[in-house]
Protein backbone atom coordinates (compact mmCIF):
# COMPACT_ATOMS: atom_id res chain seq x y z
CA UNK A 1 0.00 0.00 0.00
CA UNK A 2 1.38 3.72 -0.81
CA UNK A 3 1.83 6.35 1.56
CA UNK A 4 0.41 9.38 1.08
CA UNK A 5 2.50 12.21 1.47
CA UNK A 6 1.87 16.25 1.61
CA UNK A 7 2.12 16.17 -2.09
CA UNK A 8 -0.03 13.19 -2.86
CA UNK A 9 -2.70 15.75 -0.90
CA UNK A 10 -2.67 18.71 -2.75
CA UNK A 11 -3.03 16.84 -5.91
CA UNK A 12 -6.00 15.07 -4.70
CA UNK A 13 -7.35 18.81 -3.50
CA UNK A 14 -6.27 20.23 -6.84
CA UNK A 15 -8.34 17.96 -8.67
CA UNK A 16 -11.00 18.38 -6.51
CA UNK A 17 -11.14 22.34 -7.03
CA UNK A 18 -10.51 21.49 -10.62
CA UNK A 19 -14.12 19.39 -10.90
CA UNK A 20 -15.89 22.12 -9.07
CA UNK A 21 -14.08 24.50 -11.92
CA UNK A 22 -15.69 22.24 -14.82
CA UNK A 23 -18.37 25.06 -17.00
CA UNK A 24 -20.69 22.12 -17.73
CA UNK A 25 -22.76 25.18 -19.64
CA UNK A 26 -19.43 25.90 -21.73
CA UNK A 27 -19.20 22.42 -22.50
CA UNK A 28 -23.05 22.02 -24.05
CA UNK A 29 -22.97 25.24 -25.28
CA UNK A 30 -19.70 23.92 -27.95
CA UNK A 31 -21.20 21.00 -28.37
CA UNK A 32 -24.26 22.41 -29.76
CA UNK A 33 -22.48 24.90 -32.25
CA UNK A 34 -20.09 21.83 -33.14
CA UNK A 35 -23.62 20.23 -33.83
CA UNK A 36 -24.74 23.59 -36.27
CA UNK A 37 -21.46 23.32 -38.19
CA UNK A 38 -21.95 22.18 -41.71
CA UNK A 39 -21.31 18.20 -42.17
CA UNK A 40 -18.25 18.67 -44.72
CA UNK A 41 -16.66 20.57 -41.99
CA UNK A 42 -17.65 18.28 -38.52
CA UNK A 43 -15.88 15.57 -41.27
CA UNK A 44 -12.71 15.90 -39.91
CA UNK A 45 -10.01 13.25 -38.80
CA UNK A 46 -9.86 12.41 -34.88
CA UNK A 47 -6.14 11.02 -34.77
CA UNK A 48 -2.82 12.71 -36.13
CA UNK A 49 -0.67 9.96 -37.55
CA UNK A 50 2.96 10.66 -36.09
CA UNK A 51 6.40 9.09 -36.88
CA UNK A 52 8.44 8.08 -33.51
CA UNK A 53 11.01 5.53 -33.09
CA UNK A 54 10.32 1.90 -33.72
CA UNK A 55 12.81 -1.32 -33.02
CA UNK A 56 13.55 -3.47 -35.78
CA UNK A 57 11.47 -6.68 -34.26
CA UNK A 58 8.37 -4.40 -34.23
CA UNK A 59 9.09 -3.07 -37.79
CA UNK A 60 9.19 -7.05 -38.90
CA UNK A 61 5.91 -7.82 -37.21
CA UNK A 62 4.15 -5.07 -39.75
CA UNK A 63 6.32 -6.50 -42.88
CA UNK A 64 6.40 -9.80 -42.43
CA UNK A 65 3.98 -12.35 -43.52
CA UNK A 66 4.10 -14.63 -40.92
CA UNK A 67 1.88 -11.82 -38.72
CA UNK A 68 -1.02 -11.86 -41.19
CA UNK A 69 -3.13 -14.13 -39.16
CA UNK A 70 -3.19 -11.23 -36.49
CA UNK A 71 -2.37 -7.74 -38.79
CA UNK A 72 -5.62 -7.64 -41.01
CA UNK A 73 -4.55 -5.20 -43.35
CA UNK A 74 -0.57 -4.59 -43.64
CA UNK A 75 0.83 -2.40 -45.76
CA UNK A 76 3.36 -2.83 -48.55
CA UNK A 77 6.06 -0.01 -46.86
CA UNK A 78 6.25 1.93 -43.53
CA UNK A 79 4.33 5.14 -42.62
CA UNK A 80 1.29 4.66 -44.93
CA UNK A 81 -2.18 4.90 -43.76
CA UNK A 82 -3.84 1.25 -43.84
CA UNK A 83 -6.60 0.62 -46.55
CA UNK A 84 -9.86 -0.31 -44.72
CA UNK A 85 -12.43 -0.57 -47.27
CA UNK A 86 -12.32 -3.94 -48.09
CA UNK A 87 -12.99 -4.55 -44.05
CA UNK A 88 -17.23 -4.88 -44.50
CA UNK A 89 -17.12 -7.21 -41.46
CA UNK A 90 -15.11 -8.22 -38.45
CA UNK A 91 -16.53 -11.39 -37.37
CA UNK A 92 -15.65 -13.24 -40.76
CA UNK A 93 -11.83 -12.53 -39.55
CA UNK A 94 -12.73 -15.29 -36.79
CA UNK A 95 -14.00 -17.95 -38.81
CA UNK A 96 -11.31 -20.47 -38.35
CA UNK A 97 -10.12 -19.53 -35.14
CA UNK A 98 -11.38 -21.40 -31.94
CA UNK A 99 -13.69 -19.24 -30.87
CA UNK A 100 -15.25 -19.01 -34.50
CA UNK A 101 -17.36 -16.31 -35.80
CA UNK A 102 -20.24 -15.75 -33.19
CA UNK A 103 -18.21 -15.62 -30.34
CA UNK A 104 -18.52 -12.10 -28.04
CA UNK A 105 -16.78 -8.97 -29.78
CA UNK A 106 -14.63 -6.38 -28.81
CA UNK A 107 -13.49 -3.43 -30.67
CA UNK A 108 -10.80 -1.18 -29.29
CA UNK A 109 -10.47 2.14 -31.03
CA UNK A 110 -7.34 3.54 -30.81
CA UNK A 111 -5.09 0.70 -28.13
CA UNK A 112 -2.40 3.06 -28.15
CA UNK A 113 1.01 0.74 -27.28
CA UNK A 114 -1.62 -2.32 -26.72
CA UNK A 115 -0.94 -2.80 -23.10
CA UNK A 116 -4.52 -3.18 -21.91
CA UNK A 117 -6.04 -4.58 -24.95
CA UNK A 118 -3.61 -7.74 -25.41
CA UNK A 119 -3.87 -7.93 -21.78
CA UNK A 120 -7.44 -8.18 -21.66
CA UNK A 121 -7.56 -10.51 -25.04
CA UNK A 122 -5.20 -12.78 -22.43
CA UNK A 123 -7.29 -12.60 -19.89
CA UNK A 124 -10.22 -13.81 -21.78
CA UNK A 125 -9.84 -15.97 -24.16
CA UNK A 126 -13.44 -16.97 -25.44
CA UNK A 127 -14.27 -13.52 -26.24
CA UNK A 128 -12.80 -12.02 -29.46
CA UNK A 129 -11.36 -8.91 -29.80
CA UNK A 130 -10.55 -6.27 -32.92
CA UNK A 131 -7.77 -3.30 -32.13
CA UNK A 132 -7.64 -0.33 -34.70
CA UNK A 133 -4.86 1.97 -34.53
CA UNK A 134 -2.75 4.52 -37.00
CA UNK A 135 0.50 4.52 -34.97
CA UNK A 136 2.97 2.20 -36.54
CA UNK A 137 5.08 1.28 -33.19
CA UNK A 138 2.07 0.46 -31.08
CA UNK A 139 0.58 -1.68 -33.87
CA UNK A 140 3.72 -3.01 -35.04
CA UNK A 141 4.44 -3.93 -30.80
CA UNK A 142 0.58 -5.71 -30.47
CA UNK A 143 1.61 -7.85 -33.19
CA UNK A 144 4.19 -9.12 -31.80
CA UNK A 145 3.10 -9.15 -27.99
CA UNK A 146 0.14 -11.37 -29.71
CA UNK A 147 2.43 -13.47 -31.80
CA UNK A 148 4.16 -14.50 -28.73
CA UNK A 149 1.33 -15.49 -26.87
CA UNK A 150 -0.06 -17.20 -29.58
CA UNK A 151 -3.50 -15.42 -29.56
CA UNK A 152 -6.26 -16.26 -31.56
CA UNK A 153 -8.86 -14.05 -30.43
CA UNK A 154 -6.80 -10.82 -31.60
CA UNK A 155 -6.80 -9.03 -34.84
CA UNK A 156 -5.35 -5.69 -35.54
CA UNK A 157 -6.43 -2.81 -38.12
CA UNK A 158 -4.33 -0.44 -39.75
CA UNK A 159 -6.72 2.78 -40.39
CA UNK A 160 -9.21 5.04 -39.60
CA UNK A 161 -11.46 3.69 -36.86
CA UNK A 162 -14.97 6.18 -37.97
CA UNK A 163 -14.44 4.90 -41.83
CA UNK A 164 -14.17 1.40 -40.22
CA UNK A 165 -17.40 2.20 -38.53
CA UNK A 166 -19.28 3.03 -41.68
CA UNK A 167 -18.20 0.44 -43.19
CA UNK A 168 -19.85 -2.23 -40.58
CA UNK A 169 -23.15 -3.98 -41.10
CA UNK A 170 -25.69 -3.10 -38.11
CA UNK A 171 -25.85 -4.40 -35.22
CA UNK A 172 -22.46 -6.11 -35.41
CA UNK A 173 -20.19 -5.53 -32.05
CA UNK A 174 -20.84 -6.79 -28.26
CA UNK A 175 -18.74 -4.00 -26.69
CA UNK A 176 -16.91 -0.78 -28.34
CA UNK A 177 -13.83 0.81 -25.87
CA UNK A 178 -12.37 4.09 -26.31
CA UNK A 179 -9.44 3.63 -23.99
CA UNK A 180 -7.36 7.08 -22.94
CA UNK A 181 -8.52 8.77 -26.07
CA UNK A 182 -6.70 12.19 -27.18
CA UNK A 183 -8.48 14.97 -25.69
CA UNK A 184 -7.63 17.56 -27.90
CA UNK A 185 -7.12 20.18 -25.69
CA UNK A 186 -7.14 23.36 -27.46
CA UNK A 187 -10.93 24.29 -27.82
CA UNK A 188 -9.91 24.70 -31.85
CA UNK A 189 -9.65 20.91 -31.61
CA UNK A 190 -12.58 20.20 -29.86
CA UNK A 191 -14.35 19.10 -33.18
CA UNK A 192 -11.65 16.16 -33.37
CA UNK A 193 -13.05 14.39 -30.27
CA UNK A 194 -14.11 10.98 -30.92
CA UNK A 195 -16.65 11.56 -28.62
CA UNK A 196 -19.26 13.97 -30.42
CA UNK A 197 -23.06 12.70 -31.67
CA UNK A 198 -22.35 12.56 -34.83
CA UNK A 199 -19.36 9.65 -34.03
CA UNK A 200 -21.29 8.50 -31.64
CA UNK A 201 -24.24 7.88 -33.71
CA UNK A 202 -22.30 5.67 -35.69
CA UNK A 203 -20.89 3.35 -32.86
CA UNK A 204 -24.69 3.26 -31.75
CA UNK A 205 -25.66 1.99 -35.44
CA UNK A 206 -23.03 -0.87 -34.90
CA UNK A 207 -23.97 -2.26 -31.57
CA UNK A 208 -26.13 -4.64 -31.18
CA UNK A 209 -29.20 -3.81 -28.92
CA UNK A 210 -27.99 -3.90 -25.05
CA UNK A 211 -24.41 -3.58 -26.17
CA UNK A 212 -21.43 -2.02 -24.64
CA UNK A 213 -19.74 1.33 -25.10
CA UNK A 214 -17.21 1.91 -22.50
CA UNK A 215 -14.56 4.86 -22.11
CA UNK A 216 -11.74 5.82 -20.25
CA UNK A 217 -10.25 9.53 -20.06
CA UNK A 218 -8.13 10.67 -17.30
CA UNK A 219 -8.64 14.24 -18.76
CA UNK A 220 -11.47 15.70 -16.72
CA UNK A 221 -12.67 18.12 -19.09
CA UNK A 222 -13.42 15.94 -21.79
CA UNK A 223 -14.67 12.96 -19.33
CA UNK A 224 -17.74 15.62 -18.92
CA UNK A 225 -17.59 16.12 -22.55
CA UNK A 226 -18.91 12.74 -22.75
CA UNK A 227 -20.64 12.34 -20.04
CA UNK A 228 -23.01 15.32 -21.87
CA UNK A 229 -22.78 13.87 -25.31
CA UNK A 230 -23.89 10.03 -24.18
CA UNK A 231 -26.77 11.17 -21.64
CA UNK A 232 -28.24 13.03 -24.18
CA UNK A 233 -28.76 10.28 -26.81
CA UNK A 234 -31.71 8.28 -26.89
CA UNK A 235 -29.56 5.83 -28.30
CA UNK A 236 -27.51 5.28 -25.04
CA UNK A 237 -28.41 4.25 -21.11
CA UNK A 238 -25.54 5.42 -18.62
CA UNK A 239 -25.06 2.19 -16.59
CA UNK A 240 -24.99 4.12 -13.44
CA UNK A 241 -27.63 6.71 -14.07
CA UNK A 242 -27.74 10.17 -15.78
CA UNK A 243 -25.25 12.09 -14.77
CA UNK A 244 -22.65 9.86 -13.12
CA UNK A 245 -19.55 8.23 -14.34
CA UNK A 246 -18.23 4.17 -13.49
CA UNK A 247 -16.17 3.14 -10.83
CA UNK A 248 -13.24 1.12 -12.80
CA UNK A 249 -13.96 -2.53 -13.77
CA UNK A 250 -11.84 -5.06 -12.75
CA UNK A 251 -11.76 -5.99 -16.43
CA UNK A 252 -9.91 -3.12 -17.34
CA UNK A 253 -6.52 -3.34 -16.84
CA UNK A 254 -4.45 -0.68 -15.36
CA UNK A 255 -1.58 0.69 -17.55
CA UNK A 256 1.97 1.96 -16.18
CA UNK A 257 0.76 5.58 -17.07
CA UNK A 258 -2.44 5.48 -15.35
CA UNK A 259 -0.82 3.49 -11.99
CA UNK A 260 1.57 6.63 -12.12
CA UNK A 261 -0.98 9.13 -12.08
CA UNK A 262 -3.05 7.29 -9.53
CA UNK A 263 -0.25 7.51 -7.18
CA UNK A 264 0.17 11.28 -7.82
CA UNK A 265 -3.30 11.96 -7.34
CA UNK A 266 -4.44 12.16 -10.79
CA UNK A 267 -7.78 11.15 -11.84
CA UNK A 268 -9.33 8.57 -14.25
CA UNK A 269 -12.79 8.40 -15.23
CA UNK A 270 -14.47 5.84 -16.63
CA UNK A 271 -18.20 5.85 -18.44
CA UNK A 272 -20.45 2.46 -19.31
CA UNK A 273 -23.21 3.28 -21.40
CA UNK A 274 -25.57 0.48 -22.95
CA UNK A 275 -27.56 0.76 -26.28
CA UNK A 276 -31.01 0.96 -25.86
Amino acid sequence: MTNSTPQDAQNVLADAQSLQAIDKEEISTRLTKLAQTPEQFRKINTFMKRRSHMSQYHEHALLDAHFRYLYVNPTDELGKLGDISAIRDLRVLFTDTPNGSDASLVLEIGFGMGDSLFEMAKNAPETNFVGVEVHEPGIGRLVALADEAKLHNLKIINGDAVALLDNLPPQHLDTVQLYFPDPWQKKRHYKRRFVTHDRMAKVARVLKSGGKFHAATDWEHYAFWMLEVLDGMPEFINSCEKGNFTPRPDFRPLTKFEKRGITHGHGVWDLIYLKA
